[in-house]
């Protein structure tokens, strides 16, 4: 069985691509006035936001998750999808700074993937999984008939031997995504092409470091519940089903960590109705905190109000400075958010009873290292790009 391998992959047909592409989920969660807008400009169009939960609407609960199965459904028995069978996609995301990121979709096997602490298998999480996150979610995939990927897998390819000699053959679509997300292209990529890949895939896996071959890029908590999902599922299985069954395969994008178009941003924190001074004062009694920096000190940086302050933190409890304030935070169990962008940061600190900590943003290039040393890096290390960067629904995949 392949790691990574093709797919009977569904595309939306003669609808307004734009209006269906939606963000993932899970950004913009303190900021309910983007989906809002998103919802305006859909209007009756079909759209993956009918087929997905944004977290900013998550109180809505249970209601919302059978809406979103019957409207899956709805999509399916209206035949809005084409199918391309045993196919693979290259995609080209084109940032608003004129990169363009280069990516693969297809599907992994849940089996050579473990987001359970220390472990060794070929995919790995880069972050802490939140086992509180995970049921909710389960609720929205385990009657669903269809998956949309919003999870981006990193391969260490340093010649660039898989996504780099894909050939460009035939266009499948090619757009706007909205909101300032940039312009979209993929291409179905022929059959020849697609056993090369999936050839020199795993020729690579053969000669990973440690085993791993996959680190989980973005959608680390998707791929969990795809995975809880599937062991779910497994047990209700004779033996001869497990190896063939539609829910064992995860639809994905797996990108190169040396594309140049790809980079790392620090994924920022904010603390709701608590003083400013109350949560900088219980830093300070936490941690010993100066000023000004000494030797192996770790900068955070608050914002409240109208002000900055620089603390600098003398006796760290983690190697990066999203670990030491996480630590903090966890031990205080504050509600907080995790944000994209100092500048919405700062205009989220500016309310009342709101601090916000900017990070510094770590180097990309440390990462598969740092996973096999470490193993998962604190939850929320890093974001692939600023929200709007992110990976957009496109392409489904039935899971029933």
């Amino acid at each position: 069985m392949n790691i990574f391998d093709k797919a009977d992959i569904l595309l939306p047909d003669s609808v307004n691509m734009e209006k269906w592409s939606t963000v993932a989920c899970d950004q913009y969660t303190a900021q309910p006035e983007y989906w809002e807008r998103v919802a305006a400009f859909v209007g009756d169009s079909p759209s993956t936001l009918n087929i997905v939960y944004p977290e900013a609407f998550l109180a809505e609960g249970d209601g919302r998750i059978e809406k979103i199965n019957t409207k899956m459904q709805e999509y399916v028995d209206k035949k809005i999808f084409a199918k391309l069978p045993q196919s693979l996609i290259y995609v080209e995301r084109t940032m608003n700074s004129g990169k363009v990121r280069k990516g693969v979709v297809g599907v992994i096997d849940l089996e050579c993937y473990d987001f359970s602490k220390g472990s060794k298998s070929s995919i790995r999480a880069t972050e802490g999984t939140i086992l509180e996150r995970i049921p909710p979610r389960v609720k929205i995939r385990e009657n669903a008939p269809l998956e949309l990927p919003h999870a981006i897998l990193l391969m260490n390819d340093v010649e660039d031997k898989v996504i780099g000699r894909i050939a460009k053959e035939r266009q499948i679509y090619d757009f706007d995504l909205m909101e300032n997300g940039g312009h979209i292209s993929g291409w179905h990529i022929s059959s020849d092409m697609c056993d090369a890949v999936i050839k020199h895939i795993n020729e690579y896996a053969a000669s990973a470091k440690d085993n791993l071959v996959f680190a989980v890029g973005d959608g680390n908590h998707s791929l969990a519940t795809a995975k809880t999902c599937w062991e779910n599922i497994k047990k209700t299985l004779p033996e001869s089903e497990k190896e063939k069954h539609s829910a064992r395969f995860c639809l994905v994008e797996i990108e190169n960590i040396h594309d140049e178009a790809l980079e790392f941003e620090p994924i920022h924190r904010v603390v709701f109705d608590q003083k400013p001074d109350d949560v900088i004062g219980e830093i300070k009694k936490y941690y010993d905190v100066s000023d000004t920096p000494l030797e192996g000190s770790q900068k955070i940086v608050a914002v409240y109000g109208n002000h900055t302050e620089e603390l600098y933190i003398n006796n760290p409890s983690s190697n990066l400075e999203v670990g030491t304030l996480q630590n903090f935070l966890d031990d205080k169990k504050y509600e907080l958010d995790y944000i994209h962008g100092e500048d919405v940061v700062r205009h989220l600190a500016s309310r009342e009873n709101t601090v916000g900590f900017i990070l510094p943003c770590p180097e990309k290039a440390q990462l598969f290292e740092t996973v096999i040393k470490d193993g998962a890096l604190p939850r929320k290390t890093f974001s692939m790009g600023e929200a709007n960067e992110k990976r957009f629904y496109l392409e489904a995949k039935k899971i029933k």
